[in-house]
């Protein structure tokens, strides 16, 4: 995802032609042969996950049945097939090859709905990684000296006062809900040195870091991978007095990677579908997305305007599922706000009807230019609202404070007060409050498509 700016159509294959692309989703008609049932979640969903859909009267339902495992055992039959991951609620298998004869096979299954490419083995000759993806998230990166402390609250946040400040955050710090108990899955494209990093400190020896997984390598680290994440993670999680302190310091969280960093394929829309559903099995309360769809390194998968409509990328329905499943759902907007093409427009999945879409501001409240504009003509406001997108305060490698700017940094700097306000009121459902918020945004009688409802 080009941090904001990603796209995702894919096409049909076209059997029969040497496959340019060598990764294809491949839709399925149905979860016959399935060991699961509606009325035994347990065998598919973690007692967290189960108590989540019974306090917000959330049926088990068809989407939640794994994929059946008949059919995934037929495609792995198939020789010179990989089977990479599933996606339960899309119904779909994303596999790897470039066997044209094993592609007819598994076209030929009268199980299988459609087949589409997704990605190619390797990019193209002569491309190297889209590095630009994150160039709009590291405008500024210096000290960050304008710390706004005062001896009145409970945390002595530093340099990150003001953009806690920004939305009152501190009100519920100072009444002790800082995110304890909420469980907050982050989707990102890594999360290097945290491990190591000063600034989760507080969050390793609690323990709060439950666990982690790639979604691209297929492997459980995601230390080692791209800093975007842990820049993200920062802003909610970090805890150092005086330094900086994040806006939900005392939640729990896994750390998911669902994006390559190296390039933009509908792949990694594949991955997000994959990693929600796995945030969902364990029981995360929320997902912190700061990615977002719309072109790609091959423009014939490029999603243009008219697709990001709420209902049609990969991405966009798993995360309208998510919600659907009782998580708070709260994605960047994207950063192509300076833009004048229909690129200005933000991506998937933002774009969601359920997802809480987070525009960019500075810490004054003023609207951050790169922020992406919501949709004309829908019948659909977007963005949901805004925080500090411009010049952001965030952890370094070292654990120092630092600034950056993008929606990416936005998304996590108010899902973390979401996460303060959800421990402050756990009777109530995802969609009870994320309501509120957004009647709390000083223009939800006016809203329009930069702000959304605000601040």
């Amino acid at each position: 995802m080009k941090w904001f700016a990603l796209s995702t159509i894919i096409l049909l294959l076209h059997v029969g032609v040497a496959a340019q692309h060598t990764k294809h989703v491949v839709e399925l008609t149905d979860k016959k042969g399935t060991t699961h049932t509606i009325a035994n979640p347990s065998t598919y969903l973690s007692a967290k996950a189960i108590e989540r859909r019974t306090k917000q009267k959330i049926a088990i339902d068809s989407t939640d049945l794994p994929v059946s495992a008949a059919y995934l055992d037929s495609i792995r039959s198939v020789p010179n097939v990989t089977v990479m991951n599933v996606s339960k609620w899309l119904n779909q298998v994303l596999i790897q090859t470039n066997d044209v004869n094993a592609l007819n096979r598994i076209n030929s299954f009268p199980f299988v709905r459609s087949m589409k490419e997704i990605a190619p083995a390797a990019r193209p000759s002569g491309q190297g990684p889209i590095l630009q993806k994150f160039d709009d998230e590291f405008e500024t990166v210096s000290d960050h000296s304008s710390a706004g402390v005062s001896a009145t609250h409970a945390r002595n946040y530093g340099n990150t006062y003001n953009q806690i400040h920004l939305h009152d955050g501190e009100y519920l710090h100072d009444l002790g809900f800082t995110g304890r108990g909420i469980t907050i899955a982050m989707l990102d494209g890594g999360f290097n040195s945290y491990k190591t990093n000063p600034a989760f400190d507080s969050v390793r020896m609690d323990n709060r870091i439950l666990g982690e997984w790639d979604f691209v390598a297929s492997n459980e680290s995601v230390n080692e991978d791209h800093l975007h994440g842990a820049n993200c993670l920062s802003i909610i999680a970090a805890n150092r007095p005086g330094i900086l302190v994040g806006s939900a310091p005392h939640a729990s969280f896994w750390l998911l990677r669902s994006e390559d960093t190296d390039s933009e394929y509908p792949i990694e829309e594949q991955n997000w579908a994959a990693a929600a559903e796995f945030a969902d099995s364990v029981g995360a309360d929320m997902i912190s997305s700061s990615l977002g769809y719309i072109d790609f390194d091959d423009p014939a998968f490029d999603h243009p305007y008219a697709q990001r409509d709420g209902n049609t990328c990969i991405v966009t329905r798993a995360a309208d599922l998510a919600a659907k499943k009782g998580m708070i759902v709260m994605n960047s907007a994207g950063n192509n706000g300076n833009l004048t093409s229909h690129l200005k427009f933000l991506g998937c999945p933002a774009d969601g009807d359920s997802v809480y879409s987070v525009g960019g501001c500075d810490v004054n409240g003023n609207i951050a230019s790169l922020s992406s504009w919501g949709p004309n003509g829908r019948g659909l406001l977007k963005p949901n609202g805004v925080s500090v997108a411009q010049g952001t305060v965030l952890a370094n490698t070292s654990g120092n404070p630092v600034s950056g700017s993008g929606t990416s940094y936005a998304c996590p700097n108010m899902a973390g007060l979401v996460a303060c306000l959800w421990q402050a009121s756990p009777e109530f459902s995802n969609f009870e409050i994320i309501s509120p918020v957004k009647r709390s945004a000083h223009r939800y009688t006016n809203p329009d498509n930069r702000f959304g409802y605000a601040i």
